[in-house]
């Protein structure tokens, strides 16, 4: 018997195509917003042809691209650059001063790659100004136009609103992000939780995330303002421990049946602690707050559906979820355990690779941090448990 193509099941790619569909619909927010902003300024400065922020992180030294709003051509995306390195960035940050290069051409040259990828994408000139919050360097507002010296003093002028507006719009959804974390970290220290579940881990099961996300951004077609919410969110996987006795998750010994199952409703305490949160915050109509809430309650779930809560399978369970379950598990094994020695990178990622072969793990995200392990080593030292 044959049924008509649109009754038959989905191929694995054209549920992996979904799958990042849904990705691009609950992790753009920020960059859906920045492009009406454009449209707007556009009707203003109608030669400003590319709008982007990229983001500081103080504890790497590091400027990650995060949003940005291109008319045309080839947007760049997961591109990440060392502050220090550039006398001319770090220079702006300090003196909280803006820059105005009127021919590209003539004050870059092509010795890395964003600046191969202004001059490649024909951009003429461009305005830089640093972002802050409450007095802290958090990034970079970069405006890009295909014409020369674009950039007049009444073009200054009139994108100052938008400055103050496009950094308002990051800050307040950063800020938001921050309290929901924040809050999750003072509910752990309040009930006392000293399971594994340090800052360090916490940390780098992050680091692990980003790094994972980043190398699968291609296939998936992964933001980078998704992969930067992904690693803010990860911390936030376990925080329903904090409704677990302290005589199951402190338990030295294997788990009996019973304290099993007790430990397992984590997940559930976890996603009830996190609605709780977000309704406190009034993060109910942003769409980034699925990618938190799929970190939480996904992060246990099996590709074989022999996970928990709710034995999901494939490409029914997020994403987000899959990074994080092989971020998580990467960390567990290399980090020292009452019962055991910490692996070395090598053999946790052998043993990550047997349970791709057992089905329980995403292949692609395994695959991912294979590729990288110079980078997962750097991680693993920067944060080592004190």
């Amino acid at each position: 018997m044959t049924f008509p193509a649109s009754h038959l099941a989905p191929t694995e790619p054209e549920r992996n195509k979904e799958a990042a569909s849904l990705i691009r619909q609950v992790g753009d927010d920020l960059n859906f917003r920045l492009r009406q902003l454009h449209e707007q300024l556009l009707e203003q400065v109608p030669d400003v042809d590319r709008i982007a922020c990229a983001l500081y992180e103080p504890s790497d030294d590091m400027l990650r691209t995060f949003v940005h709003s291109t008319r045309q051509g080839v947007a760049i995306k997961g591109y990440e650059f060392c502050l220090s390195e550039s006398a001319s960035l770090s220079g702006l940050a300090a003196s909280r001063s803006v820059r105005i290069l009127d021919e590209i051409a003539d004050v870059v040259n092509a010795a890395n790659p964003h600046s191969q990828w202004l001059l490649n994408e024909g951009y003429r000139s461009s305005f830089t100004v640093p972002l802050y919050e409450r007095q802290e360097f958090i990034g970079f507002l970069f405006y890009d136009s295909l014409k020369p010296a674009a950039f007049s003093k009444k073009v200054q002028r009139s994108l100052e609103v938008y400055n103050t507006l496009i950094s308002l719009t990051i800050s307040n959804e950063l800020n938001l992000v921050r309290s929901i974390t924040t809050s999750a970290q003072v509910a752990r220290e309040f009930a006392s939780l000293r399971d594994f579940e340090t800052g360090n881990h916490l940390e780098r099961m992050a680091h692990y995330s980003r790094l994972i996300a980043r190398e699968l951004a291609p296939r998936y077609d992964l933001s980078d303002e998704y992969i930067e919410h992904l690693y803010l969110f990860a911390p936030l996987h376990d925080i329903g421990k904090i409704g677990i006795p302290d005589s199951i998750l402190l338990k030295s010994g294997g788990l009996n049946p019973e304290e099993r199952a007790l430990m397992n409703t984590h997940v559930q305490k976890g996603i009830d602690v996190l609605e709780r949160m977000i309704g406190e915050f009034g993060l109910n109509t942003l769409p980034d707050s699925q990618v938190m809430r799929n970190v939480v309650a996904g992060h246990h779930e099996c590709l074989d559906g022999s996970g928990y809560p709710n034995g999901l399978k494939g490409v029914e369970i997020a994403l987000e979820a899959r990074i994080i379950a092989v971020a998580d598990i990467l960390d567990a094994l290399t980090s020292h355990r009452p019962y055991k020695e910490p692996w070395s990178v090598k053999a946790a990622i052998c043993e990550l690779e047997r349970l791709v072969e057992r089905g329980k793990l995403d292949g692609d995200c395994v695959q991912a941090l294979k590729c990288h392990l110079p980078e997962v080593n750097t991680i693993r030292d920067r944060f080592k448990d004190s």
